[in-house]
């Protein structure tokens, strides 16, 4: 469109004059005259504009030397200058205080920071039962809206067993101490040698934090906003609230223990763990998976020898059972996988 204007604008200027022309073309008469008369270029450089209120380098290194001095370091701009006006003292405007700091690069926040430090990643391993425990407290909905009943749940990272589940209205500290109380009384009164749990309000507080000091046990804890340092709890409430039986409320506590009483007796004695080799938590809990692993084998080993060709000539084997398992794999552990993959790696050099 521009370009349309500029090769008929000279037509309709010279038929109907300059004014009409711009007029009807919606063209400024100011445009167009510094369009055809351009500015000449300016020779030389620009000599600096200096207004006659700038402060001095002097005077501006006396304020940057007043900010940054040990009494005003961490003072606002604004108590700096309040300050100094009560002593009788006038350096400059606050406006200009915020502008020498800023051409400086340092007009954040000057109070100290509180610096926290990283909270340490938790590794721990378990290669048998009764080493390392994990617990966590999930809602379940209750009759009406707004309304939830809590559940708390412990199990064994290494069988995958739960230990011992309780249901409250209500999550405090003192329940969370007599709940893990009463898991290691239903486990035989065995303790584990580590207790792992996120950061609520019941796991970190001080009735809890006891209770572990007292028996010896190892005390840990995942780090704020870190969704996989309690891996084992979540997975397991996964797989309750993901059960096809589960309800989508409960009527009242009583029919959330009921469910609960079920569901945890099938989890534990008949429910297969892909992550302990197709075997029930109680089995790998108590021992006995082991003699069922040997079963396992031999009747897939007898299966073999009856029809190979089924097996592609590949003698099967059951899943294995776990020597070992962990939330957050140490860094020794990984730097020996590394070692022993790298062993392994024939040189081709």
């Amino acid at each position: 469109m521009t370009r349309l204007l500029g090769e008929h604008f000279p037509e309709m200027e010279e038929a109907i004059g300059t004014v009409r022309a711009c007029a009807i073309l919606g063209k400024s008469r100011a445009t167009l005259h510094r369009h055809r008369n351009p500015a000449p270029p300016r020779l030389g450089p620009r000599r600096p504009f200096h207004h006659p209120a700038e402060l001095t380098e002097h005077e501006r290194a006396q304020v940057l030397a007043a900010l940054d001095s040990p009494r005003f370091a961490d003072k606002s701009p604004g108590q700096v200058w309040a300050t100094l006006l009560d002593e009788g003292v006038y350096l400059c405007s606050q406006a200009t205080m915020y502008r020498l700091l800023r051409e400086r690069g340092t007009a954040g926040e000057r109070r100290a920071q509180a610096v926290h430090p990283a909270r340490k990643k938790p590794e721990l391993t378990a290669d048998g039962p009764h080493q390392v425990w994990s617990w966590d407290i999930t809602k379940l909905k209750g009759p009406a809206r707004g309304t939830y009943y809590l559940l708390y749940v412990i199990l064994d990272i290494f069988s995958r067993k739960v230990v011992w589940w309780e249901i409250w209205p209500t999550e405090t500290g003192i329940l969370a101490k007599e709940f893990i109380e009463h898991a290691i009384a239903a486990n035989g009164g065995i303790a584990p040698e580590a207790i792992h749990a996120d950061r609520g309000t019941a796991m970190t507080s001080n009735t809890v934090s006891g209770l572990p000091a007292l028996l010896g046990i190892d005390q840990s804890h995942s780090r704020p906003r870190v969704s996989n340092d309690n891996p084992y709890s979540e997975a397991q409430f996964k797989t309750l609230k993901y059960c096809p039986a589960f309800p989508g409320g409960f009527g009242s506590i009583e029919d959330a223990n009921v469910f609960c009483g079920q569901f945890f007796r099938y989890y534990n004695t008949e429910h297969r763990h892909s992550g302990i080799g197709m075997h029930t938590p109680a089995s790998v809990h108590d021992g006995s998976a082991v003699e069922i692993q040997a079963r396992r084998a031999a009747t897939l080993n007898a299966a073999f020898l009856a029809h190979p060709e089924r097996f592609r000539g590949r003698r099967p084997s059951p899943p294995p059972l776990p020597a070992r398992v962990w939330i957050n794999k140490p860094s020794t552990d990984l730097e020996d996988d590394e070692a022993e993959t790298s062993a392994q790696t024939p040189n081709v050099a």
